[in-house]
């Protein structure tokens, strides 16, 4: 609603901003900044980046260790613009402020950021949340429901996203036809699919009386794997729902809703 509030009030401005046949001396006139433009203090640029508090920035700034497009800056009260090139140890920084997002993702939607072919993306369901630039963590095939992070923190994106960090996912399963026990024990010990070998982390009966749910624990990348696992053994599955990731949970988050991590929760992702 935000963003059609602004291209109206942006359309009314256009369609009234017609030259006067009398011109008024006293009217002010109206100044358009762009947003490339804009001056913001130092200090909230380094903040914005990441690198640490606004308080923390004021100290790198006054000890001579932040430059400014080549030079060392050391006022505090100095501003800089998006257009500005500011680094720190020799790293450039950048000055939109880092996001992260968790979306319960629903059936139906393609994981893409741009997929001309795809009547609906996962985009579309948080296209309302910031002015940032997000991007999903990782994906979820189109029919595969659950937990799927968003932002533009691109380290740890792949932090998050590589192998070696083994980061936990599990998913809750549900299959045409009951599991047998022989097969859970299999799935333990790791299979041979045609792009290698797979094992899982943990897998159970989500219920002793029904053996057509399980979960799993895994915490591979590669594309459909918890369905291939499954039809390899020569299961078809039925509902995907990934309802753990990374140490966040579906916890209070309804199904095609989104919510922002808290401070602590995007401290612990990038500590673990």
């Amino acid at each position: 609603m935000k963003k059609e509030n602004k291209k109206r009030e942006g359309d009314q401005f256009r369609e009234n901003d017609q030259p006067e046949k009398e011109s008024n001396p006293f009217k002010k006139k109206v100044q358009v900044i762009k947003k490339s433009d804009r001056e913001i203090r130092l200090n909230k640029f380094i903040a914005n980046a990441g690198v640490c508090s606004r308080r923390e920035a004021d100290t790198l700034i006054e000890k001579g260790e932040i430059q400014v497009n080549g030079t060392v800056v050391t006022s505090l009260g100095y501003k800089v613009t998006i257009k500005d090139k500011v680094t720190y140890k020799g790293q450039e920084l950048s000055s939109e402020k880092k996001v992260y997002l968790l979306l319960n993702k629903p059936k139906g939607f393609v994981t893409t950021v741009d997929d001309p072919h795809a009547d609906k993306t996962v985009m579309q369901l948080v296209d309302s949340a910031c002015d940032e630039r997000i991007y999903p963590v990782g994906r979820l095939d189109k029919e595969t429901t659950g937990l799927l992070l968003f932002t533009n923190d691109g380290e740890l994106a792949k932090k998050l996203t590589h192998p070696s960090y083994e980061k936990k996912k599990i998913y809750h399963v549900f299959l045409d036809k009951d599991f047998q026990q022989k097969d859970l024990e299999q799935v333990k010990k790791g299979i041979e699919l045609e792009d290698g070998f797979i094992a899982a982390d943990a897998i159970s009966f989500v219920e002793e009386s029904d053996k057509k749910q399980v979960g799993i624990e895994i915490h591979s990348g590669k594309n459909r794997i918890v369905r291939r696992i499954f039809a390899h053994l020569g299961y078809r599955v039925v509902k995907l729902d990934r309802v753990f990731f990374a140490g966040l949970t579906k916890k209070k988050l309804p199904r095609g809703k989104w919510r922002f991590l808290t401070d602590a929760e995007v401290g612990f992702l990038k500590m673990s």
